[in-house]
């Protein structure tokens, strides 16, 4: 058996390549180089990225986000107004200076009962032409969890229609933080 050559001896080298080429033929001419291989195919190209739904999608995350870290305690106060809707409106109905015309009473009901017949009420409530509403949500002190839920969904559902101009907790006498004021737009 032969010794491998060192790996720095050039001459050592090119002897092993001439000993290769010897043993499979490639000198007699019974071997044939192989043509060249096509290049390899292109990678694919990226998909084209909807970047105004992913900007949407984000700014609909980072709103939502808000709103969780803005969650409402018990003694906070409801307060929205559109922005076409003068500030002395929401002053007026801070004060109480707007009759209820109808109102709900959602403290005690579980939060899907709740959504759910707070948005039948004020759908009924606009169609039948009805400008202002009290909805009684509570305070949320016997929440199971630590923030009152209702309150939070009543202001959460409130700010997210388009026909509620402004809403309000009203004077204490009226039902304080545990109850609000809604302003709806007339049909």
């Amino acid at each position: 058996m032969r010794k491998a050559p060192p790996a720095d001896d050039p001459a050592a080298a090119e002897d092993d390549a001439s000993l290769f080429r010897a043993a499979i033929g490639a000198d007699a001419g019974r071997v044939r180089p192989l043509p060249p291989a096509p290049p390899p195919p292109a990678p694919p190209r990226p998909k084209p990225a909807a970047r105004m739904a992913r900007r949407d999608e984000d700014a609909a995350r980072q709103e939502f986000r808000q709103l969780l870290v803005s969650a409402l305690e018990a003694g906070d106060v409801l307060a929205y107004r559109r922005e076409d809707v003068p500030p002395r409106v929401l002053k007026t109905l801070a004060r109480g200076g707007y009759a209820a015309q109808e109102e709900l009473d959602l403290h005690g009901l579980p939060a899907r009962t709740a959504e759910a017949l707070l948005r039948a009420f004020l759908r009924d409530c606009r169609m039948h032409g009805v400008a202002c509403v009290r909805i009684v949500h509570g305070k949320g002190r016997n929440s199971e969890e630590r923030l009152p839920v209702l309150k939070n969904l009543v202001d959460r559902l409130l700010r997210q229609r388009g026909d509620v101009l402004a809403f309000h907790s009203p004077p204490a006498a009226q039902g304080g933080t545990g109850a609000v004021l809604v302003l709806l737009e007339k049909r």
